[in-house]
């Protein structure tokens, strides 16, 4: 858990190539870290929450299906951009094919009509490895709670 700390504050003196995950992050971009932060928070909390509510409006009859593809189709969106706040598009897109990431965009990517409801489920818990993918430690420690927990 120090070491987490230490990542996220920027006193990680042990990367590979010199820079700290901060370090790296500002030299991608030009906001702020907290800019980003706060970015990335608002994006995701507001991808999530159209994804949501488009998946519970699938089931009205008539316009569900169209209100469930608008706002699902914006919550990805949005939740994908949230990630290109913290690293950069260029650099996001890249990750995106990265070996540790490959299987999660797939899922992420992965549509079908028939299922849409076991496929949002699956794309969310997606997204959410996926995006854990960029904080240093933080699917270990998922890992390492989940395996307590069970």
């Amino acid at each position: 858990m120090d070491k987490l700390k230490k990542v996220l504050s920027g006193q990680d003196d042990s990367s590979s190539d010199g820079t700290g995950i901060i370090e790296r992050a500002n030299q991608a971009s030009s906001l702020a870290w907290a800019t980003r932060m706060k970015g990335f928070g608002i994006c995701f909390v507001l991808g999530v929450l159209c994804s949501v509510l488009g998946s519970c409006l699938l089931w009205i009859p008539g316009t569900g299906l169209v209100l469930f593809a608008v706002l699902y189709s914006v919550g990805n969106i949005s939740a994908l951009a949230s990630t290109m706040f913290l690293m950069g598009p260029c650099r996001q897109l890249k990750a995106m094919c990265a070996k540790e990431r490959a299987f999660a965009t797939a899922i992420m990517l992965w549509k079908n009509n028939g299922l849409a409801l076991l496929f949002c489920v699956l794309q969310f818990l997606a997204f959410t490895w996926y995006g854990l993918s960029y904080i240093p430690f933080a699917r270990d420690g998922v890992m390492k709670l989940c395996s307590t927990c069970l």
